[in-house]
């Protein structure tokens, strides 16, 4: 018989794996957060409300928007905290900021491909093998380019989703089994955009939007599977940063129109996506926070 054709009959006997959800029992991962106690002050409490414990890793570590996060997550307490990223040298000074404003914490840089899930896996390895456990990843990960779809070669289509989304897919997987191995649970953040949400304009980036829009179901369908093991998987879609990225006279035009269409009149800037970063990693705060996108864009996306 042709394997076309035994193929075809082996699908009615097929079976489909199921995921298994979460069933809130005492003790389970999915149990409720215990409250915080009556006796603590309130100063104490605002504090343990958006406390961020255990260790960290940010993909794109090097760049602007994840070096201001990782300065967050540092000041809100996670102990250990690695940067991941294709070359950290260009960022090497803001790091050694980074250990010598924060001397108790261990803060490692590694280098990582994250389109390949050989170096994704020695990458997470080394990490747990520098901070003894992962409890925390942020995606900041990702390329951008302006190309008319028309002349969009296949090359620069695949290398935008292949950094974009399969890359956050490969840490996001590494990331998820350490954490399930732990028995600890953990949140994982992916840095989306605007972009997945809404058309740009006035620039052409399709490869990009299809990316980010990926990115927010990637998040849905992770946040389902994955939240029986304690781990919650959100995303945050920022929309256009004042960064080194959108400088320059050449975007100037550009720069115009997206504050122009924006309810607020200007950019955002890099600080500002460190508050909804923080609340869905906090252990108290986050606690029910999952499969969400926060939009952080001065009401951009109303349009």
């Amino acid at each position: 018989m042709p394997d076309n054709v035994s193929e075809r009959d082996a699908l009615k006997t097929r079976q489909l794996p199921e995921m298994v959800l979460g069933d809130a029992s005492p003790g389970s991962m999915t149990a409720p957060t215990i409250p915080l106690p009556a006796e603590m002050n309130s100063a104490a409490k605002a504090m343990a409300r958006f406390s961020v414990k255990g260790n960290a890793i940010i993909t794109g570590g090097a760049g602007t928007l994840a070096l201001e996060a990782a300065r967050a997550l540092l000041e809100h307490g996670v102990s250990g905290l690695a940067l991941l990223d294709i070359n950290t040298a260009h960022s090497a000074a803001a790091i050694e900021k980074l250990r010598a404003d924060f001397p108790s914490s261990t803060i490692q840089d590694f280098t990582c491909n994250i389109t390949d899930a050989s170096s994704v896996s020695i990458a997470f390895d080394n990490v747990v093998s520098e901070l003894g456990s992962i409890n925390i990843l942020c995606n900041f990960v990702g390329v951008v380019g302006c190309t008319h779809a028309i002349d969009m070669s296949p090359e620069e289509w695949r290398k935008t989703l292949d950094i974009n989304t399969t890359g956050a897919f490969l840490a996001a997987q590494a990331a998820a089994k350490h954490m399930i191995s732990q028995k600890t649970g953990g949140s994982i953040v992916f840095i989306a955009s605007i972009s997945g949400h809404r058309v740009n304009f006035p620039q052409p980036q399709v490869a990009y939007n299809v990316s980010k829009s990926a990115l927010l179901h990637l998040a849905h369908s992770l946040s389902a599977e994955w939240a029986a093991h304690g781990i919650r998987v959100n995303t945050v879609s920022p929309g256009y940063m004042d960064t080194i990225l959108n400088e320059g006279e050449g975007l100037e035009k550009a720069r115009n129109v997206w504050c122009e269409r924006n309810p607020m009149g200007r950019m955002g800037q890099p600080h500002e996506l460190t508050g909804p970063l923080i609340l869905l990693c906090s252990q108290f705060g986050g606690s029910y926070i999952n499969g969400t996108d926060l939009v952080v864009d001065g009401g951009g996306i109303v349009f």
